[in-house]
């Protein structure tokens, strides 16, 4: 199938085309008979590509201390349930109010939506697009940011269900109710969100959006950590959460992003599998402008030359 450039190259050739039709004008036609097929094929292709890959490659997975990093993440929020909950419990309504203004201007970075409704736009409009037309370096800039939009999907909306099924099974009553009900009032299964206070929604987003960046971009863990931190902390602030609910909150959104990498990496999605330890960010992982094919000295990252759009994606 020709691709842009070679349609580009013919139109040099030719000269421009009479009456106003050119070469777009042409492809809308032949465009929209094809887009239900071709729709039905980029959703099925993807799901070919994850089984396939899965078949060929072992279920090898590398030693991560689940158990240390569990066990810390549950003895904080046991220490701030027992030490610091009740005292931040009886600091609502006390805060400062420029303080509380500017923590509830940055709480709102951790809505789900800033990191769920991008991806699925995206996953649409790639959903539409011919991939067997686009040339190799803007087919690599396209399978990276639908790799980049599943994975930040992934990571975002399934640790936000899971903790939207875990706050409304456990219900915990929020700081609002601290002087009638205390720090330890449960109500299990009253689906009712004054009862949703463990774990953080929010917390629990920008934890997994944290390790999203982390991952991605190593160098700058500290700065990312950092802020993180205190974007899941303005929940406290606001009067909405407990410390507790936020530290369990971002401990299960970081993990559930971290170990979703993992399964990337063995999948061969924007990470490469280590023996021990987190995955690494491919060199051929760029969102910004793709490096030409051969450039680089691993291997594994090196595409092959094909021109079916196919073949390459399942090479990446």
């Amino acid at each position: 199938m020709a691709t842009f450039d070679a349609n580009e190259d013919a139109a040099r050739e030719t000269g421009p085309a009479r009456n106003g039709a050119g070469p777009w004008s042409r492809r809308i036609g032949p465009y929209l008979r094809g887009l239900p097929a071709r729709s039905i094929f980029n959703a099925c292709e993807p799901v070919r590509i994850v089984i396939g890959r899965a078949s060929r490659r072992p279920a090898e997975y590398p030693d991560i201390r689940w158990g240390k990093w569990l066990f810390a993440c549950l003895a904080l929020a046991g220490i701030c349930l027992v030490l610091i909950d009740p005292v931040t419990g009886s600091r609502q309504g006390h805060w400062p109010a420029d303080f509380v203004f500017v923590a509830d201007t940055f709480t709102k970075l951790g809505l789900g939506g800033w990191y769920i409704v991008p991806p699925v736009v995206w996953l649409v409009f790639a959903n539409l697009v011919d991939w067997r037309a686009l040339s190799r370096r803007t087919l690599m800039m396209f399978y990276n940011w639908t790799s980049m939009a599943f994975f930040l999907l992934s990571a975002a909306g399934g640790s936000g269900l899971i903790v939207l099924l875990l706050k409304n099974i456990i219900g915990r009553a929020r700081p609002l109710y601290f002087e009638t009900m205390g720090v330890f009032a449960f109500h299990p299964l009253v689906f009712d969100a004054r009862f949703a206070s463990f774990p953080s929604g929010h917390a629990t987003v920008t934890g997994a959006v944290a390790a999203v960046l982390l991952l991605l971009f190593p160098r700058w863990k500290y700065v990312v950590l950092l802020f993180a931190v205190w974007v899941a902390s303005t929940r406290v602030f606001v009067g909405a959460h407990y410390p507790s609910d936020t530290v369990v909150g971002f401990g299960l959104g970081f993990g559930c992003a971290v170990a979703l990498s993992v399964v990337f990496a063995r999948l061969g999605f924007i990470f490469i599998q280590q023996p021990a330890g987190l995955p690494v960010r491919k060199k051929t992982f760029r969102l910004l402008w793709p490096r030409p094919a051969g450039a680089h000295a691993d291997g594994s990252d090196r595409l092959p030359k094909l021109s079916h759009a196919t073949k390459l994606t399942d090479t990446l």
